[in-house]
């Protein structure tokens, strides 16, 4: 493999056979651990997946019939509070 510059960083191409084994595709993110002995090893960075399951699981459903209403949403002054901005009270 030869590394090139890619703007201010290097770059190194993946040969297919390492994109193979790890089933890569463009985009995917992935992690380089030194292994000692100028030696790297290659493995998909499953941390983003990961986070993106987590915040999944933690998921509320909204109730049955909800609508957002962004004009009701934007309808608040800067300072006043989103439960006073529903009735159209001002803030104290």
């Amino acid at each position: 493999m030869k590394v090139a510059k890619w703007g201010n960083s290097l770059a190194v191409r993946l040969p297919a056979s390492v994109v193979a084994e790890l089933n890569l595709k463009e985009g995917d993110e992935v992690e380089l651990t030194p292994t000692g002995h100028g030696e790297f090893e290659v493995s998909l960075d499953e941390r983003r997946r990961k986070a993106l399951e987590r915040m999944r699981a933690l998921a509320v459903p909204l109730p049955p019939g909800y609508k957002f209403d962004r004009e009701e949403a934007n309808s608040r002054g800067p300072d006043e509070p989103v439960e006073n901005a529903k009735h159209g009270t001002a803030a104290a």
